[in-house]
C-alpha cells in the first residue's frame, strides 16, 4: 500500500498519543487533554433537543459559511468584544472549530515549501498542520527567562520571503502566558509591514486570571482588520469541544477563498452544532463566571501541588487559559521517556513538552482543566514516585 511521504512521515499528536495509552491503562490520573470537565451547559442543550423536535431542516446541510443567524450573532458578538464592525456576509464562516480552521486557512495561504511562523512551545497541532499542508513551521522562541514572555525584537529575523503568516494564541498554550499587549503591537506593525497574516486562535480569552487587564485582542484595532483572521472556537468558552464549531472573522477577499477549501473538505460545519451555537451566542453566557472561578482554583491547586515537589519540578505560573509547562527537575534521558515512564510506573499521564516546540525539551505540559480529584490523585503518585 502506498502512503503519502508526508502522511508517512507524521505522527498522531503527543497529545493524543498519551491521551490514546493513557486509556489503556486502569486508574490513570490524566493531565493531558484540554478536555473541559464541565458538561454544555443547560440551555445550550434545552434550545438544540428543541430543535430537533420544532426544526425539520436540522439533520440538512447549511450553507457553506454557515447558517445566516449565527453568522449575524458572531458578528453582533465580535463587535461586542472587539469594538469592531464586520459584515457577517463577507467577513464571517462558521468553522467545525479551529482546529479545522486553521487548517483550511494554511491550505489557502501555503504552497509547498511556504513558512508560517509559530511561537516556540506553541501548540502541537500547529505543527503538524502546517507540515500536513506543505509549509515548513518557524520556530519563534519565547523568553523562557521571562515567563515564557513574546520578544517582538527577534521576529524579523524569522522572516523570509517565504513567510506567509505568523500564529499566535493569547492565553498560550501550552505556558498560559497571556501576551503583553506592547508586545502584540510591535508584533503586528512587523507583519503588517511584510504583508503578513497574523492568525489568531483563540480558545482561552474567557479563562484569564489575576492579570486579565492585561489581555489585549488585536481584531480589537480596526486598522489592522485587512492583515487578521481571527477564530473562536466554542469548544472551551461553551464547554462544547464535542460539537465541533467555531468560526473565523477574515478579510472578504480571504473568506472568498478560504470558503474553496471548507467546501471541498467540509460542504459545512454540523448544523446540529451551527443550533447549538445560536443557543450559545443569544444566550447570556452565565456558566463564564463558574466556569472561571473553577479554573481559578483548579490553577491555585496545581500550582500549590506543584510548589511541593520543586525537586521534581520548577515553572512558571500560568495567567490565563487552563494549563501549566513545568521544566523537569529529576534526572532524565529525554521529555518523551520521562512522560512515559510517569505513565506506566505512576499511573501519571501528561505530554512530552517536545511536542510543542524545541523550546518545549525538558518541560511536560499539564492541563488543570479536570476535577480536582484528578489533580489531587496526580500529584500523590508524582510525590510517591519521586521522594524528596
Amino acid at each position: 500500500m502506498h502512503l503519502a511521504a508526508g502522511v508517512s512521515r507524521m505522527t498522531v499528536s503527543a497529545i493524543k498519543e498519551m491521551a490514546m495509552r493513557s486509556a489503556k491503562v486502569a486508574g490513570t490520573a490524566s493531565l493531558t487533554w484540554g478536555l473541559p470537565s464541565f458538561p454544555t451547559p443547560e440551555p445550550i442543550r434545552r434550545a438544540v433537543a428543541e430543535a430537533f423536535r420544532e426544526d425539520p431542516d436540522i439533520g440538512k446541510y447549511s450553507l457553506p459559511d454557515g447558517l445566516p443567524e449565527l453568522r449575524r450573532l458572531v458578528a453582533q458578538t465580535h463587535q461586542r468584544a472587539t469594538g469592531v464592525t464586520v459584515d457577517s456576509d463577507e467577513q464571517v464562516l462558521i468553522t467545525a472549530g479551529n482546529m479545522q480552521g486553521l487548517n483550511a486557512l494554511f491550505h489557502t495561504l501555503l504552497d509547498p515549501g511556504d513558512e508560517i511562523i509559530v511561537t516556540d512551545p506553541g501548540f502541537a497541532s500547529h505543527i503538524q498542520q502546517i507540515r500536513l499542508c506543505g509549509g515548513v513551521p518557524v520556530y519563534w522562541t519565547l523568553d523562557a527567562d521571562n515567563g515564557w514572555a513574546l520578544d517582538p525584537e527577534t521576529l524579523s529575523d524569522k522572516i523570509t520571503r517565504r513567510t506567509r503568516a505568523i500564529v499566535l494564541v493569547t492565553p498560550s498554550n501550552p505556558t498560559g502566558r497571556i501576551f503583553a499587549e506592547d508586545a502584540l503591537r510591535r508584533t503586528m506593525e512587523i507583519a503588517r509591514a511584510h504583508d503578513l497574516m497574523v492568525l489568531l486562535d483563540d480558545p482561552y480569552s474567557h479563562f484569564v486570571f489575576e492579570n486579565g487587564s492585561r489581555y489585549f485582542n488585536p481584531a480589537s484595532v480596526p486598522d489592522w482588520a485587512d492583515s487578521i483572521a481571527y477564530l473562536f472556537t466554542f469548544s472551551k468558552a461553551y464547554a462544547m469541544s464535542g460539537w465541533r464549531l467555531g468560526y473565523m472573522v477574515v478579510p472578504p477577499a480571504l473568506k472568498r477563498e478560504v470558503i474553496k477549501v471548507h467546501d471541498a473538505t467540509l460542504i459545512c460545519a454540523p448544523r446540529v452544532s451551527q443550533a447549538a451555537g445560536i443557543a450559545a451566542l443569544a444566550g447570556d453566557a452565565a456558566h463564564l463566571e463558574e466556569f472561571s472561578a473553577v479554573l481559578a482554583r483548579r490553577r491555585d491547586l496545581i500550582c500549590e501541588r506543584l510548589d511541593a515537589v520543586p525537586h521534581v519540578f520548577d515553572y512558571a505560573r500560568p495567567e490565563g487559559a487552563y494549563y501549566v509547562f513545568p521544566r523537569i527537575r529529576v534526572e532524565h534521558d529525554s521529555d518523551t521517556q520521562f512522560a512515559l515512564d510517569l505513565l506506566y510506573e505512576a499511573k501519571v499521564a501528561v505530554p512530552p513538552g517536545s511536542a510543542f516546540g524545541p523550546s518545549g525539551s525538558g518541560h511536560v505540559r499539564m492541563a488543570y482543566c479536570v476535577e480536582d480529584d484528578v489533580i489531587e490523585r496526580a500529584f500523590d503518585r508524582i510525590e510517591k514516585q519521586f521522594p524528596a
